[in-house]
């Protein structure tokens, strides 16, 4: 039950029950997810959820750098460039299968376990965060860097960013923020941090624990089973230190603002005063103008959409962003040419018109029906 970039595992685990593992196999890719990869989780998580004998399904990651470092996004970049002034129907699929596979997580019917060690980044994220039970360890480095290539913090973003405090969301989306474990725990992005070398330790458990076969009491003996991993005390001093938390009233400060502008304008202000807000002021500087207004809008409505708005919304964007060249072009600057100098167009915030926000919030004219509406 396997292809070469993600491997399935069925474990007996006694009384007729089975515990289900899906590895991400991508190694050398840290894990980002190709459609292929997409697709096969999809088909098989379906096929899992039929079963009767299947009481959890566990996500890992293949290596110990990484969960999932996000959506395949050169694969993206070779899809766009070869349409070319065209609409991309490669790209804008990727995204509607990408985001059917999220809310498959989100809305799935068995406890779902994520193992979210080392980097968790854009759509790894977007898996991570609809699992029921999400573990977090000592090498756990959470991040939605967007921006920086002319996207958007998407794979439901709008709902777990939407739903931080003091704006933190927004914080984050803006500056490509990455996260440590503690901030993750505060944040409520994990729900567990369990040191990393426990996890086959944890998984052999998992197949001896007394499962019920029943949704709410196997999410009990799941959070029974990893409380038992996890360092209490270790958990709760990572909470404490988290550094968002510590400045939470300095971040909502900052994003009290109107604008992207003005916002960039304080950041860089602190950034001078406080070390630890440079990589924001930096990370804004060089992102996509467009981009920024288009996350701005985005996290400054309503938080309180339904998942299942919030994916069809983000289709949308996301829609968008592969018709319009910023997409394209950061990836070639950060990941393909690697020359760190994106063009971006518009330039510079000032030059963002209103109209072009706007469009990324409905689905393009030729759409005659929403990819996601079945949701």
């Amino acid at each position: 039950m396997s292809d070469s970039s993600v491997v399935f595992e069925e474990r007996e685990a006694g009384n007729g029950r089975t515990v289900a593992f899906a590895l991400l196999n991508a190694e050398r890719a840290l894990n980002s997810l190709s459609r292929a990869m997409i697709d096969s989780l999809q088909a098989q998580l379906d096929a899992w959820a039929k079963r009767d004998d299947i009481v959890c399904v566990v996500l890992h990651g293949a290596g110990e750098k990484a969960f999932c470092a996000g959506g395949d996004v050169i694969g993206l970049y070779k899809a766009m460039t070869a349409s070319g002034d065209a609409p991309s129907a490669d790209a804008e699929a990727f995204f509607a299968h990408e985001y059917r596979l999220d809310h498959t997580i989100h809305r799935y019917p068995k406890p779902v376990l994520c193992w979210g060690d080392g980097t968790v980044m854009g759509g790894g994220l977007g898996v991570m965060a609809g699992a029921s039970h999400r573990v977090v360890t000592e090498r756990s480095r959470i991040a939605m860097p967007e921006v920086t290539i002319g996207l958007f913090p998407d794979v439901g973003a709008s709902w777990f960013l939407g739903r931080m405090p003091q704006r933190i969301g927004l914080f984050l989306g803006l500056t490509t923020t990455p996260m440590q474990p503690g901030d993750a725990l505060w944040l409520g992005l994990a729900d567990y941090r369990i040191v990393s070398s426990e996890r086959e330790a944890l998984f052999d458990t998992l197949t001896g624990l007394d499962w019920q076969g029943e949704r709410n009491a196997d999410d009990a003996v799941l959070a029974r089973a990893l409380r038992d991993f996890e360092d209490i005390e270790a958990s709760d001093d990572a909470r404490r230190e988290s550094a968002l938390f510590a400045h939470q009233q300095t971040i909502a400060r900052l994003t009290d603002t109107a604008t992207v502008a003005e916002f960039q304008t304080r950041l860089a202000e602190q950034a001078e005063a406080d070390a630890w807000f440079a990589h924001g002021a930096k990370a804004i500087a060089g992102a996509s103008p467009l981009s920024l207004a288009v996350v701005h809008a985005q996290l400054a409505r309503d938080p309180k959409l339904s998942i299942e708005d919030v994916f069809r919304r983000e289709l949308a964007m996301a829609i968008a962003c592969t018709r319009r060249p910023d997409f394209a072009e950061g990836i070639r600057a950060l990941l393909v040419d690697k020359d760190k100098n994106p063009q971006w167009a518009p330039a510079t915030l000032d030059e963002v018109a209103p109209e072009a926000v706007a469009a990324h919030f409905r689905l393009p004219a030729d759409y005659d029906h929403d990819p996601l509406g079945d949701l």
